[in-house]
């Protein structure tokens, strides 16, 4: 079983920085993929960005791009995600997920259905 916890939300002003960090636990170190997804109230679920097992290959979805920064930790095992200029519509819970062992396709990592293991969300609230 995989045990995943996210932490470091909060209340933000436009414009400004958050970074949230998720730690998983249960299998291997090296054995997770990982991805951010949000969801804002009365939307569904977005997927935000993602990461491979070696942290090689970030993905993001387009609204975020050279905004946000997905990263692994040293032990590989905590992924980062770094979120600057933020907006209003960057609001909402953001979960971290887990694919382990990684086996989503990188054409697939958008698809939170492929995702084994969820936490159990951190919101964030961007003020306008």
């Amino acid at each position: 079983q995989v045990h995943l916890v996210e932490f470091g939300g909060g209340l933000v002003q436009t414009g400004g920085s958050l970074r949230l960090f998720c730690a998983a636990s249960g299998r291997p170190f090296n054995d997770y993929a990982m991805a951010w997804f949000r969801q804002a109230p009365g939307k569904e679920r977005e997927w935000v960005a993602a990461i491979d097992d070696e942290g090689t290959r970030p993905k993001y979805t387009e609204s975020v791009k050279g905004r946000f920064t997905i990263s692994r930790g040293g032990a590989k095992n905590t992924v980062y995600l770094q979120m600057n200029s933020l907006k209003p519509e960057d609001t909402g819970e953001y979960y971290c997920a887990a694919d382990s062992p990684p086996t989503i396709s990188n054409t697939c990592v958008m698809f939170g259905r492929y995702y084994d293991y969820w936490g159990q969300g951190t919101q964030v609230t961007v003020s306008s």
